[in-house]
């Protein structure tokens, strides 16, 4: 049997995540509108076509060569329980206000929308790399919503299509400037625009316009780092998680680094910007749900 991976490669999946040590496709439940229902009609389609027998459970994921049997419900039940209360008394902050399972919120960073004009008319599509960028946009223009968009990461893709944008393609990659790779092909020829924040970290645009491809980029939120009164004093052996440049920043103004803490990155290009005394493990892809899931790896393996 094909790994499962590559038979849903095409689908460009993004409420749906597959979970190779479960052998499930999990829902995000953060989201509901039609676009679900389309994705799980899709898998589904995929799994019948390859004889891969499958059942839907109680939170609306999908779970492979397995039986839906009362026992099975019944086991299921009481380890969910189990390890919602385990994983709950962990010591795993997140640096934003983004409510992630079994992560605490420690905000460090905001974020300011920044009202620029630009006609929209003028391009064959638009790029976002981050969510802060479509909610800063679609904050005071509404326009963005009739382009094709081309998105680097499920999370981002979400945002977009909950607010009716049309996502074109998402990235496979999902990490840094392979990304620009990806769409080299995909927009030779054409005017786009990139949609961004401030601050750069990523050489997008140069790669872009190297290629045969006409890139103009325009800046729409900014970063900025939110100010304590006293540091910042995390229990020992903390797993922080780092989902941007700006949250390592944000964090050691705030904060005095203890040798006993653990730190997560969201991928590689937030990964560069850590200083050389920490040494971070990066998520395996580029959501929260996977840096909390790397978290619960680094303690149990602690």
């Amino acid at each position: 049997m094909k790994k499962i991976e590559k038979l849903i490669e095409h689908l460009n999946l993004i409420y749906y995540e597959y979970d190779e040590p479960t052998r499930s496709f999990i829902l995000d439940r953060s989201y509901s509108n039609e676009h679900i229902f389309e994705e799980l009609i899709k898998i589904t389609y995929i799994l019948s076509k390859h004889n891969i027998n499958f059942f839907v459970d109680e939170n609306k994921s999908l779970v492979l060569n397995s039986k839906n049997s009362l026992f099975s419900k019944i086991k299921r039940v009481i380890g969910s329980f189990v390890q919602n209360i385990k994983n709950r008394s962990l010591n795993i902050y997140v640096l934003n206000d983004k409510k992630v399972k079994w992560a605490k919120n420690l905000p460090v960073i905001k974020i300011e929308s920044i009202n620029t004009s630009f006609d929209i008319s003028s391009y064959d599509a638009l790029i976002f790399t981050s969510k802060s960028a479509v909610n800063s946009l679609n904050s005071y223009n509404q326009e963005w919503k009739s382009k094709p968009l081309y998105v680097i990461a499920p999370q981002t893709a979400k945002v977009a299509s909950n607010l009716g944008g049309k996502i074109k393609f998402v990235s496979k990659e999902k990490h840094g400037d392979e990304f620009a790779d990806e769409l080299i092909p995909l927009l030779k020829n054409k005017k786009v625009l990139y949609i961004r924040g401030s601050k750069v970290v990523s050489n997008l645009v140069e790669t872009l316009n190297n290629n045969e491809i006409i890139c103009d980029d325009a800046v729409v939120y900014q970063t900025v780092c939110i100010n304590f009164k006293k540091k910042i004093k995390l229990p020992k052996n903390s797993v922080i998680i780092f989902s941007s440049p700006s949250t390592i920043e944000c964090f050691l103004k705030n904060a005095i680094w203890d040798e006993s803490y653990k730190a997560v990155s969201i991928g590689h290009t937030t990964e560069k910007y850590f200083p050389s005394y920490i040494t971070p493990v990066v998520a395996d892809t580029q959501s929260l749900d996977s840096c909390v899931k790397k978290a619960i790896e680094l303690i149990t393996k602690a």
